[in-house]
């Protein structure tokens, strides 16, 4: 008989204690809803353009290109389109410096 009333007692305890954690997820579900809700609104920087000079544009084309050839295994391809594809890239990032 005292096992039976030990494990009714636990079972009930059990029960409470889970109950009472499922409240408590609903209260920060709710409470995460309401800061959700109330965020503030982020304000859009504009992006400065870093100026390089053109010896520093040539070299870093150079290097992109290098690396663009080097990820297919410079096989196919050619130079010249990688050359192009990486001008692209470097003018798109960069300012040149007169």
């Amino acid at each position: 008989m005292v096992k039976e009333t030990t494990t009714k007692v636990s079972t009930s305890k059990k029960r409470v204690v889970a109950k009472k954690t499922a409240a408590k997820k609903k209260a920060v579900v709710k409470k995460r809803a309401v800061t959700k809700k109330v965020g503030v609104k982020k304000t859009s920087r504009t992006k400065r353009r870093v100026v390089i000079s053109a010896e520093e544009r040539t070299l870093r084309i150079a290097e992109n290109a290098y690396y663009r050839a080097e990820e297919r295994g410079f096989v196919g391809g050619s130079a010249n389109s990688d050359w192009l594809a990486a001008e692209a890239d470097i003018d798109a990032i960069y300012s040149l410096y007169d």
